[in-house]
C-alpha cells in the first residue's frame, strides 16, 4: 500500500485527506480517499496522482467520522469521481454504505478492519490495515499521557483492542503520522484511561 497525503500543505482549515493505492496500481487495486477534507485543492494532487492505467482516479471514501473538516468535500468528489462512500452514520451528504463494526474492506491492495472508537464524536472510527500494521485513526485521541480525563467505556474498549493489535505506524486526522513506538504509545494510552476507570 501507497500512502499519499493530498492535504499536505493545504492553505485552508482541513483534515489530512490520505489517498491509498497499491504498490503496483493493478486492476484489483481499489483507489481509496480515508476522509475528504474540505479543500478543493486536493482535486488537481488527486489527478496528478499515479492511481493506475486504465483505472478510475477514486473507488471510494471511507469518512472517520461526519465532522465537516472530514467531510465537507464529499459532494465534489462524487460530482466528478462517482465513488463509493462509507461511514459510520448517515448525517454526512452522499453516504452510500453505513458501516458496522469489525467490517472488512478492501483499501488499496490490503484488507483492512474498521474499529468503532466512539468519543471524539458518536461515529468516529479507526481503520487498521494488518498487512503493513498500519493505523488510520482520523481525530480518536490515541495519545493520552494522563489517568485525569474521562471516557466512555465503548472508547476504553476500543482502545484496549487496539493496544493489542501490531500497530507499526498511525495516520492521524491531523499533524503528522507516528511512525516509531506506536505499540508502546497505544499500551501507555489504555493503562492511562484503565486507570481513570478503576478511579471512579
Amino acid at each position: 500500500m501507497k500512502i499519499l497525503n493530498l492535504s499536505a500543505g493545504s492553505s485552508i482549515y482541513t483534515a489530512n485527506v490520505y489517498l491509498l493505492t497499491g504498490e503496483w496500481n493493478t486492476l484489483d487495486d481499489v483507489n481509496t480517499l480515508i476522509d475528504a477534507g474540505r479543500d478543493e485543492a486536493i482535486i488537481e494532487k488527486l489527478e496528478a496522482a499515479s492511481t493506475g492505467v486504465g483505472k478510475r482516479k477514486l473507488d471510494q471514501i471511507i469518512l472517520t467520522h461526519d465532522h465537516y473538516d472530514h467531510a465537507a468535500l464529499i459532494p465534489r468528489l462524487k460530482e466528478l469521481y462517482s465513488p463509493r462512500v462509507y461511514a459510520a452514520s448517515a448525517n454526512t451528504d452522499g453516504v452510500d454504505h453505513l458501516l458496522k463494526p469489525s467490517t472488512q474492506l478492501r483499501a488499496a491492495d490490503q484488507l483492512c478492519e474498521i474499529i468503532f472508537t466512539p468519543g471524539h464524536s458518536s461515529d468516529s472510527i479507526c481503520i487498521y490495515c494488518p498487512q503493513q500494521g498500519i493505523l488510520f485513526a482520523g481525530d480518536t485521541p490515541l495519545i493520552i499521557h494522563s489517568s485525569h480525563n474521562t471516557y466512555e467505556p465503548a472508547f476504553i474498549e476500543a482502545l484496549k483492542y487496539i493496544s493489542r493489535k501490531p500497530v507499526k505506524a498511525i495516520y492521524f486526522g491531523h499533524d503528522k503520522p507516528l511512525l516509531s513506538r506506536c505499540q508502546e504509545i497505544l499500551e501507555e494510552s489504555y493503562r492511562n484511561v484503565r486507570e481513570q476507570r478503576q478511579q471512579v
